[in-house]
């Protein structure tokens, strides 16, 4: 290991050596630690980096990273210098961490390690997020991001993230998970979602459930924040799609905005998309109505740049195709309603063929209702487990899936389980990978190790 190697790695032991709720197999009553008074104080410190930049916010159960890739790649095809900052990672830390496409360097980042090191001192009970969120702030601004994009980690109200003044906070389709934190009703885990809606700055609302839909307008309005509901706002259906591509059309229906300065789809908008299902179809038309509000804000991004920037998106295990045929796919479902939307793009892109599934979830997500929607769909199962600490047992999986009546296997690590399923289905049955954001990265990290590379899918 070099001198950059290892200085790399101990900044990531120090930074991993804190608080980090991600990594807990079960949050209890410690959601208590969850405050912003930590950041502010960080910030404080830093002189404020967050203040050095405009930004765009974006919350949400499912869809928001998504959404903000969409966003950054307009910016950056506009001419922008955007950072992005994501999380978590699928291959490495500094992937959370990029301006235009390129992630933080490892030289950047352990010299940023260092320069916050002693803060900890003063703030000494930090998380792995907010120093990680303080960490992506300083670097924009040392490297001077015209703007940037940022994803929520856990709920909005509180989150690390959630010490910005936006142009406009987004919040992307809700609905249940991490309920030990965030409440057991849509409309309780709304409001935390809506904690990012700022006063008197524009909103951007996905389509939503009426519960959750009812308490996001409620805060808009207490907050007198012009409200952009996409449903209300836009028409857009998909006119074709590929294994490589989806093309979109999009129009701003008649009166959907006040403001003089014309919409980017104020005129019918064709739009490629390489995410592929109508939930990124979603997330699209989501992304282009905050681009609008970034417009209004001063930003010049043009219908061609949105045009450009949607099309080279990149956002990895998201109904990734790794081959075509027969179909092996990654996918980051990991709660009941992402499942869905995995099935029904199943459905549209490959009716009736039958699947093997491989199968792995964080132990505290909603297994029951995700192994319900997703096994109709699948003629057996791989189980398995990451090496993440939250991961469910491959054995329990197992157990779990008993009374479901499929044939499963339990394999303990990705390596055994993507080998085996590719054998049992052979050349007629396709393969999904799916149940966590982790193990969809495992599959992708492996087959990219042991089948040269995913296929390139052109239109």
């Amino acid at each position: 290991m070099d001198a950059l190697e290892e200085k790399f790695q101990q900044s990531l032991d120090w930074i991993y050596s804190w608080v980090d709720f991600s990594m807990k197999r079960h949050v209890d009553d410690t959601h208590r630690f969850f405050k912003l008074d930590r950041m502010h104080k960080l910030m404080e410190l830093l002189n404020n980096p967050h203040e050095s930049f405009p930004c765009v916010h974006v919350a949400g159960t499912k869809g928001k990273g998504s959404t903000a890739s969409f966003i950054a790649s307009a910016l950056q095809a506009a001419g922008y210098k955007v950072g992005l900052y994501t999380s978590p990672h699928l291959f490495e830390f500094q992937e959370r961490i990029v301006i235009n496409g390129q992630w933080i360097s490892k030289e950047d980042l352990v010299s940023l390690t260092d320069e916050m090191r002693p803060l900890t001192e003063i703030v000494r009970d930090a998380t792995t997020f907010e120093l990680t969120t303080a960490l992506a702030f300083l670097y924009f601004q040392k490297q001077k991001a015209d703007i940037a994009v940022l994803e929520v980690g856990l709920g909005g109200r509180l989150d690390a993230t959630n010490v910005v003044d936006p142009l406009v906070s987004v919040i992307t389709p809700v609905s249940y998970d991490h309920m030990a934190v965030l409440g057991d009703t849509l409309t309780e885990i709304a409001y935390e979602k809506g904690g990012i809606i700022k006063p008197g700055k524009p909103v951007v609302i996905s389509p939503q459930t009426e519960e959750a839909m009812n308490e996001l307008v409620r805060l808009a309005k207490e907050r007198n924040s012009p409200l952009i509901s996409v449903e209300k706002a836009f028409d857009y259906h998909e006119s074709k799609h590929s294994l490589g591509m989806q093309t979109i059309q999009v129009q701003q229906k008649e009166d959907a905005f006040t403001a003089k300065l014309p919409g980017l789809a104020a005129k019918p908008l064709t739009l490629n998309l390489p995410l592929l299902g109508r939930h990124q179809m979603e997330n699209a038309v989501t992304a282009l109505a905050a681009l609008d509000e970034v417009r209004r804000a001063g930003f010049r991004v043009s219908r061609q740049a949105v045009q450009r920037g949607f099309k080279r998106v990149v956002w990895h295990a998201r109904f990734e195709i790794l081959r075509r045929k027969p179909p092996v796919i990654s996918d980051s479902a990991h709660n009941g309603d992402s499942m869905k939307r995995l099935v029904e793009t199943l459905d549209e892109y490959f009716p009736g063929k039958p699947f093997i599934l491989i199968f792995g979830a964080s132990a505290d997500k909603e297994l029951d209702t995700m192994l319900k929607i997703i096994l109709p769909r699948v003629d057996a199962v791989m189980v398995t487990q990451s090496i993440h600490p939250r991961a469910a047992n491959a054995e329990e999986l197992k157990e779990r899936l008993a009374p479901y009546g499929k044939p499963v296997s339990a394999f303990h690590r990705m390596e055994e389980a993507l080998p085996a399923a590719l054998e049992l289905a052979g050349s007629q049955k396709g393969i999904i990978v799916t149940g966590s954001v982790f193990v969809a990265a495992a599959a992708n990290v492996i087959w990219t190790q042991q089948h040269l590379h995913p296929e390139r899918i052109e239109e």
